[in-house]
C-alpha cells in the first residue's frame, strides 16, 4: 500500500504542478494580450495626434485664407490669373516688351578683360616689418633678355623711385 500511495503522493504534485503551469501560461497570454491592446492604443493615440495636428493647420489655413482675401478685396484688389493670360512662347513675352523710354538709366554692363600672363604684369610690393620686398626678376630679364633670379629688399622710400624706373623702361621699350 505504501507503494500506491507514494504515487498517489507524485500523481497530485504532477497534477498540481500542471494545473500551475497552465495557470502561468493562461496568465502570460492575458498579459501579451492587454500589452498588444495598449501598443494600439499607442499607435491610435499617436495617429489622432497627427490628424488633430493636421486639421488645426488646416484651420488656421483656411482662415489665413479668408483673412487674406478679405485684405485682397479691401485692400489690393488682385484677381486670379485667367486663360488668356498665359503665354505660349518667347515671341509673346519679347512682343509685351516696350523700348527704353528717353529718361530711363542705362543698363548694367559688365566688364571683361583678358588674363594677363604672370611675365607680362608688375608683382605688387610686400611690406614685412618697415620694407618693402619687390620681385624685380621678371622685369630685369626682359630688358636684358636674360632671367634674373634674384630678389631685391627696397626700404619704402626706395620703392617708389625703383617702380618709376621700372616704367620708364618699360615706356621705352614700346
Amino acid at each position: 500500500m505504501n507503494l500506491t500511495r507514494d504515487r498517489m503522493h507524485i500523481i497530485g504534485w504532477g497534477v498540481a504542478l500542471a494545473i500551475c503551469f497552465a495557470l502561468v501560461m493562461l496568465l502570460t497570454f492575458r498579459v501579451n494580450a492587454v500589452k498588444s491592446q495598449v501598443h494600439l492604443a499607442d499607435r491610435e493615440i499617436a495617429r489622432l495626434k497627427q490628424e488633430k495636428l493636421f486639421l488645426e493647420t488646416e484651420f488656421e489655413t483656411r482662415a489665413s485664407q479668408q483673412q487674406l482675401q478679405a485684405f485682397n478685396q479691401v485692400d489690393f484688389g488682385y484677381q486670379a490669373p485667367k486663360a488668356e493670360q498665359y503665354l505660349e512662347n518667347e515671341r509673346q513675352l519679347a512682343a509685351l516688351g516696350k523700348p527704353r523710354s528717353v529718361d530711363a538709366p542705362s543698363p548694367i554692363r559688365v566688364a571683361s578683360a583678358e588674363a594677363v600672363s604672370s611675365e607680362t604684369r608688375l608683382m605688387p610690393a610686400l611690406a614685412q616689418q618697415g620694407s618693402a620686398v619687390l620681385d624685380i626678376a621678371a622685369h630685369a630679364g626682359e630688358a636684358d633678355d636674360k632671367p634674373v633670379k634674384s630678389v631685391k629688399r627696397l626700404k619704402p622710400s626706395e620703392l617708389s623711385d625703383h617702380l618709376a624706373q621700372l616704367g620708364a623702361r618699360a615706356g621705352h621699350r614700346e
